[in-house]
This record gives C-alpha cells, structure tokens and sequence, in this order.
C-alpha cells in the first residue's frame, strides 16, 4: 500500500475531529454536540450529496454501465447479509445475527459521505449514478434480514410488523432525502445549481468536520457496551468491511472501469448501517441488542474504513 496515501487519510482533518470525539469522551468532557444539531448536519450532507449525484447524474448517459453499475449494487445488498447471517447464528442469537447481518448488507451514508470527500482529496471522479446506487442498496439488505429472521424464527408470527418494515425500509428519512435529493439535482439547470452551489459545496468538509466530530463522541460512549460481547464480534467488525471491500474492489473491474466508480462500490460493501437499519429493525425485532449491533457498525467497523479501509480498497483499485 501506498504509505504517503495512508498517512493524508490518517491526517485529514475530518478523520482528526472524529478521533478526537473519542478522546473527549475518554477524558470525560462536556464536549457535545446538540442533537437537533447533528440531524440538521446529517441531512445536510445527504442533502448535498444527492443533489450533486444529481447533477452529475443530468451530465451522464443513461447506458448499459449505469444499469449494470445498479444491478451489481444490489447484488452486493442481497449476498452479504446471506451469508453474514450463517456465520453470526453460530454465536449470536436469531434476533441479533439478522439484525447484524442487515447493517452489514445494507449501507453506511455517513461513509460514503467521507468516501466522496477522501476521493476529492485523491483527485478522482465519481458517477453520479453512484448516489442512486448507494440509495438502492439500503433497503434489499433490511428485506433479507427480516427474511431470515422470520425463516429461522417460527415461534412468533411478525406479519403485522414484517409489513411496517418493509414500508419503513423504502421510505425512511435518510433514503427519501437522498433520492428526493437526487431527483431535484438531475431536474434542475445548471443555472439553477449553481445559485445554491455555496451550500451544496464549499461549507461541505466544514459540517463534515463536525459531523465526525459528534460520530466520534457517539461511538466512544458505545465501546463500553462493545467490551462485553467478546472477541467474536470485534474480530467479525473488523474482518467484515476488510473482507467486503477488498473483493469487491477486484470484482468491480468486471462491471466498470472507472477508479472512482469502483471505490465506491468497495466502501458500500464494506460499510455497515448504524441508522436504517437499526430503526427498522426496533420495529421488527425489539429483543435484537442495540448494544452489540450499534458498537460493531460504528465504533469499529466505521473507523477502521476511514482510515485503513479506504487506503487500501484505492490500491486495490490502482494496482
């Protein structure tokens, strides 16, 4: 790998202020960040992200790449929590092997948020497609998990609650502001775009910035529950996304040849979902532990990408 490509990731200042939220929180500091605030930057990144896939999506051409770029996106949704789940059930229980499995088949906005940004440090493109890609791959993952669940799971009948998920999987915040956003940035000018370009795109790295800041004070207060799940679940945290990321940062060369494109599509295989998922399955599996599932996803699994993952996946790619 590529050292001087690892140490700009480990020192770009995003990544600082998200190491930072966990040492504030080691040092037992009043360091926090307003929760009405962080959902307002939260959407605001997706906001911003979608409305420029849009945008780049309005400048590309519809072909057969495009599809099959869609089509490999929700493959990726559908095999991961398939066999994530065999491998979990041998050590946790129905609830929380589909649960866990459903995070790490769907995706992580938040990290591919960062991805965007780590690839315009590196100077590389991006389809805009790739926004609608990350969108459509939250919600097959849920609707695996929950299948698995019910199969393996006949004690209880949930087809009251398998059909609010399912409603909840497709028309959660997070994705309807994504894809909204998308839709608008694909049907505005380029006039129109550039009238909001100084929100969309020069304050971005700033609320990225905070952002972490607060990913970084969450996931600090979560490592206290991890410690008691055992090495299971951290060596499963870590292997996962290093697993995921790394195939399919060979496998993509087979569906396009962009560098940028197939960076993408490693960091959503290797993300796990700390939002959607865990919400949807609240609904559907109440006995699910949040206290396993939200340290995996985000206080090893989230940090692990955005400092060595993503290194590696571009190598990968480059090489």
């Amino acid at each position: 790998m590529n050292s001087q490509l690892l140490i700009e990731n480990l020192s770009n200042p995003a990544l600082l202020f998200f190491l930072l939220g966990i040492i504030a929180v080691q040092l037992k500091s009043d360091l926090e960040i307003p929760e009405s605030t962080s959902k307002f930057i939260s959407m605001y990144l997706l906001f911003s992200i979608g409305f420029k896939g849009g945008q780049e999506l309005a400048h590309s051409h519809l072909d057969t790449t495009v599809l099959w770029g869609i089509v490999f996106g929700i493959i990726i949704a559908i095999v991961i929590p398939l066999y994530a789940f065999f491998i979990l059930k041998k050590r946790f229980s129905i609830a929380n092997a589909g649960a866990v499995a459903a995070a790490y088949g769907s995706v992580s906005a938040v990290t591919f948020v960062t991805a965007v940004a780590f690839l315009d440090t590196m100077n590389l493109k991006f389809g805009g497609h790739m926004v609608a890609v990350m969108a459509l791959m939250e919600a097959p993952a849920i609707v695996v998990g929950v299948l698995l669940i019910h199969f393996f799971d006949k004690e209880r009948n949930r087809t009251g609650l398998f059909k609010v998920t399912m409603k909840h999987a497709f028309t959660n915040g997070s994705v309807l502001l994504i894809v909204g956003s998308l839709c608008i940035g694909w049907i505005a000018s380029d006039t129109q775009a550039q009238g909001i370009k100084p929100f969309t795109t020069d304050i971005f790295k700033g609320f990225l910035a905070i952002f972490l800041l607060d990913m970084g004070i969450a996931s600090g207060r979560k490592l206290p529950e991890f410690y008691k799940n055992g090495w299971f679940a951290f060596f499963f945290a870590l292997l996962m996304p290093l697993v995921n990321g790394s195939l399919v940062a060979f496998a993509s060369h087979w569906i396009t040849a962009i560098p940028g494109d197939r960076f993408i599509f490693a960091v959503l295989a290797a993300s796990a979902s700390y939002i959607a998922v865990p919400a949807a399955m609240r609904i559907v599996v109440p006995e699910a532990n949040p206290g396993l599932l939200l340290p995996m996803t985000l206080a090893i699994t989230f940090p692990f990408n955005i400092t060595f993952g993503m290194p590696l996946y571009l190598y990968i790619i480059q090489s």
